[in-house]
């Protein structure tokens, strides 16, 4: 099957070993002084290992490979213990596989017997966590984030990697200033993570969306960018000039065309030439994809002011 699954650069890989901790399910291994994927039913392409190489050997590329199985990938966790099989679990929940973390609780139910520790200990656990993380967000309303996976730490990968979805929470009044001059703007970002190379274009938040793909320095540039071109889109950024994965981005982007549905792409950019590039992704794209979407451009000068804004 067609699916996201990691890929090493050999020339990058230096052999240093610092990924293997970060793929708790088992798919890397160093070999021969450099890392290799040695199971493509192991590795569920989330890429908990990208964070973790200091050299930036490793990344997300889309093709032909085998299915990915929890199942499988439990019965080895299992065997490495149960701290494992909690950072695994764990990792399951930051990146929102609630079907994956599902088949993997079910397992461990099967099968306690032929495991060496008590399962249901750890699925208790991890479900009182989560029911005490709920009541500790209800506590604090104005800064309430609600996200649509579990808030658990895990030691297998990048935490600012994990999943969020904000959009329960963007209705509340982030004001308390009784002088309404100091008052602040509310944040109208719903969701995390944004850096394009991070995103999963699978995420709840950008299912029959419209999306906003935006420059790195857009926001920067813009005064009014939550409020004018945030607000009511999901987003991601990138930089076309600094970025070394735009062949992921563009696909990344047929993904979020094709599974997701996503209604509209607004491309924002600088007024600098290289900024071209990430509208050319986003046409590329929609060229590419199963369906057409509109994509809309808007050129941003360097102070903010609105050089050119065009349906493509």
């Amino acid at each position: 099957m067609i699916r996201e699954i990691i890929k090493i650069d050999e020339e990058k890989c230096d052999g240093c070993g610092i990924c293997i901790p970060g793929c708790p399910e088992g798919a890397l291994q160093i070999i021969d002084s450099k890392a290799r994927l040695v199971s493509e039913l192991m590795c569920d392409g989330l890429g908990a290992c990208l964070g973790e190489c200091p050299q930036s050997a490793i990344t997300i590329e889309k093709r032909e490979a085998e299915m990915y199985s929890e199942t499988e990938v439990i019965k080895v966790i299992a065997e490495q213990g149960k701290n494992t099989t909690i950072a695994h679990l764990k990792h399951l929940l930051e990146h929102g596989e609630t079907k994956y973390f599902n088949e993997a609780v079910e397992y461990l139910r099967n099968n306690q017997n032929q495991i060496s520790f008590n399962t249901q200990e750890i699925i208790n656990n991890m479900e009182n966590h989560s029911h005490s993380s709920d009541q500790s967000s209800s506590k604090s309303h104005e800064d309430k984030k609600s996200i649509t996976q579990h808030p658990v730490n895990s030691g297998c990968g990048c935490q600012g990697a994990a999943t969020m979805d904000f959009r329960e929470s963007n209705n509340v009044n982030c004001s308390t200033a009784e002088d309404n001059n100091l008052r602040k703007q509310p944040s109208e970002l719903r969701q995390w993570p944004i850096q394009m190379h991070l995103v999963n274009p699978m995420a709840p938040y950008f299912m029959n969306c419209d999306l906003l793909l935006a420059a790195d320095c857009v926001a920067f540039a813009s005064g009014d960018f939550h409020r004018e071109h945030l607000k009511g889109r999901a987003i991601a950024i990138a930089c076309p000039k600094l970025d070394s994965h735009q062949d992921v981005y563009v696909d990344k982007l047929k993904t979020m065309i094709n599974d997701s549905n996503i209604n509209t792409i607004t491309v924002m950019i600088m007024e600098v030439p290289c900024c071209g590039g990430l509208l050319q992704m986003a046409m590329t794209a929609v060229q590419e994809a199963n369906r057409k979407i509109p994509v809309k451009m808007i050129k941003m000068g360097m102070q903010g002011d609105i050089k050119a804004e065009t349906w493509m």
